[in-house]
């Protein structure tokens, strides 16, 4: 079951103490990809995400879009049926956020991938998502194209068809568990200096 999905966090999770080399064959070693196919199918993603050149630099001396194309082209190494995105682009500029959609639909294409995403960029979701499924605390509480979405709201925007569908309320936002590890983390790790 593993092997039918490929994810990308929305936190990084790339080790930027080996290459972008390293990071894609420790993940073809930990998802069973043949030796023989795998330095093949590292080759050909890095190229396609325009990082072969820089295939043996250490990951911290990336920006963060080289990082972000690393971790998608590393989540397609194992030939998934299905990726997974959390938050893809946030944080990157309008250019390497276009470079993204651009990477991720071609290999979408040419590996016949289904890419499930979340995203806060309405107009995002509006240029790149075929679905849009709208969640509300926890809720789908409408889906459909953009097209669809926006003309059941009356809204010119995808954003307006969203803040139609969810209120205006700004939400109050706990943090997740896995943030309360990290400063539990940052906590630990500060103590014992």
């Amino acid at each position: 079951m593993r092997r039918s999905f490929g994810i990308v966090f929305q936190d990084p999770s790339l080790d930027d103490e080996l290459t972008a080399y390293e990071n894609m064959d420790l993940h073809g070693i930990l998802y069973g990809v043949p030796r023989s196919e795998r330095a093949q199918r590292i080759d050909m993603l890095l190229d396609f995400v325009g990082l072969a050149d820089r295939k043996k630099d250490y990951v911290k001396l990336y920006s963060g879009g080289m990082k972000r194309r690393l971790e998608v082209a590393r989540a397609l190494l194992h030939k998934p049926r299905i990726l997974f995105l959390d938050e893809p682009t946030i944080g990157l500029d309008p250019q390497t956020r276009n470079h993204i959609w651009s990477y991720i639909r071609q290999l979408s294409n040419d590996e016949n991938v289904t890419v499930f995403f979340t995203t806060h960029y309405m107009e995002e979701a509006d240029r790149v998502a075929d679905d849009v499924a709208v969640i509300d605390y926890g809720k789908i509480v409408a889906q459909g194209t953009p097209a669809e979405l926006k003309e059941k709201t009356a809204s010119a925007t995808l954003e307006d068809a969203f803040i139609h569908l969810t209120g205006h309320t700004i939400r109050d936002e706990e943090g997740s568990a896995l943030d309360r590890m990290r400063m539990m983390g940052r906590a630990w790790r500060g103590g014992r200096r």
